[in-house]
């Protein structure tokens, strides 16, 4: 089990445009294979609590359930990966998206647009038990009320042991890791004053939540 992630896991995995309509929103093509960058573990925030941003960025929320690492290791086949999973979270990937365009134009890195403080809040710690089917939760995002996220991890292009097998191959994943598996359609801004709500379900239950309130770093 790796119920304390936050404090033992050693980085943080993001898969991108891992839902075709998220892709299209950013006027992307979906992958031919899987995609992923990386995220200081210094970038989490607990939930419940309140956002920092960053000053004078344009900042968009995407919603995401996180596969959390409980047995590390390295070429994991993909029928053999949910052995290595002990867990889930939900998690937000905030993202400074005028930063993020700016370094696509330029070739450059996504690290200084994901790496902020306050860039990954997280919810608590779901055991493996309790999600019998990862790839089909309802995850779903709300900023001052009016739902904006709302979809099924089923959308997902490439499933979990896809992503762990790829992700596993080129380099090791270590116990406490955290794996971000994308985010559905809807992304959009968020800025100091908001309340941002989000919820995972299965089964109409809710396994996990996330309650911020949004400021701005002094």
């Amino acid at each position: 089990m790796c119920a304390d992630f936050i404090r033992r896991g050693r980085k943080i995995i993001a898969i991108g445009k891992n839902y075709v309509d998220h892709a299209k929103e950013m006027n992307s093509l979906p992958p031919k294979e899987p995609m992923f960058f990386l995220k200081p573990t210094t970038s989490y925030i607990s939930s419940p609590g309140k956002i920092l941003l960053p000053k004078g960025q344009l900042i968009h929320h995407e919603i995401e359930m996180g596969v959390v690492i409980g047995k590390g290791g390295r070429d994991i086949p993909a029928d053999n990966a949910f052995d290595h999973v002990s867990g889930y979270t939900l998690a937000l990937d905030l993202t400074a998206r005028d930063l993020q365009d700016f370094a696509k134009k330029k070739g450059y890195p996504w690290t200084m647009s994901k790496g902020f403080d306050h860039f990954t809040p997280i919810s608590s710690f779901i055991s493996k038990e309790k999600i019998k089917d990862p790839n089909n939760v309802r995850v779903w995002t709300s900023v001052n009320g009016k739902v904006r996220q709302d979809d099924s991890t089923s959308l997902m292009i490439f499933k979990i042991p896809t992503l762990i097998e790829y992700v596993s191959k080129v380099m090791t994943l270590e116990e406490g890791d955290l794996i971000l598996t994308g985010t559905p359609k809807g992304v959009g801004p968020v800025e100091s004053g908001d309340k941002v709500v989000a919820g995972l379900d299965v089964d109409g239950v809710e396994l996990a939540s996330l309650n911020f309130d949004v400021g701005e770093r002094q």
